[in-house]
């Protein structure tokens, strides 16, 4: 997925095939999805080579995730690229940190947590201290903006934005950039969070201020300026 995938884990005990199942996860998304390996099933459907009706149901369902998501976005998320392939990839990532957490959830351990390109996941435990993630500054990224503890009944966070990888995402907003450098989104599961971050710096503040009505989310947005943005939730936790 052109990113690390890092995994933490308890001391003890702790299944000695939990990292093998975590990448296991990772390496199928991966294979189907990418548009970067010529023969993923994606790939194929992109080159024309077979038809969405003919893809698994495993890929039809993702598509349809995401058109679901469209629709709750009101357009600022899509699954279309300009061109017309259909790129799955603002939703893969998110769907496999996911796949991957019910894993471990499934047979142990208690307390872990997964974090793959700076999008992570924890586990839900009550008798474990709520763990802490640090959102870095997107014009230094050795300067931490904030400390932000993860559990119940905020599990997940997402960062998005220009930092990292430049201006990638599509925005819909006249083709102006997006007021924001960088936004950060707290929520119950990785999915929202990962879609709701890409959806509100495609959309701008009019997204945010939608988004954050609609959904029980936490939101940490830099400005273009510097300006940090933060919804209640949060100022609450400094």
């Amino acid at each position: 997925m052109g990113t690390v995938v890092s995994l933490r884990l308890p001391d003890s005990p702790a299944p000695a095939d939990a990292v093998e199942r975590v990448e296991t996860v990772f390496r199928r998304w991966d294979e189907q999805f990418s548009l970067y390996r010529e023969h993923s099933e994606l790939s194929r459907i992109a080159r024309g080579d077979i038809r969405l009706t003919e893809a698994s149901q495993g890929l039809r369902d993702c598509y349809a995730l995401a058109l679901k998501w469209r629709e709750r976005t009101q357009g600022v998320f899509t699954p279309h690229r300009a061109d017309g392939v259909i790129d799955l990839s603002g939703i893969v990532k998110a769907l496999a940190i996911a796949e991957a957490g019910a894993a471990l959830t499934a047979r142990g351990p208690a307390n872990w947590s997964i974090n793959a390109g700076g999008d992570v996941l924890v586990s839900e435990d009550a008798g474990h201290p709520e763990r802490v993630v640090a959102i870095v500054d997107p014009g230094n990224r050795g300067t931490v903006i904030a400390n932000v503890p993860l559990g119940h009944p905020l599990r997940a966070v997402a960062t998005s934005g220009s930092a990292e990888r430049g201006e990638h995402i599509w925005t819909a907003l006249n083709g102006e950039p997006s007021p924001f450098r960088q936004v950060s989104v707290f929520a119950a599961d990785i999915v929202t969070a990962d879609i709701l971050a890409t959806a509100i710096v495609a959309g701008g503040e009019t997204t945010l201020n939608k988004m954050t009505e609609r959904f029980a989310i936490d939101v940490l947005a830099v400005l273009r300026d510097g300006q940090l943005l933060a919804t209640p939730g949060l100022r609450r936790a400094e």
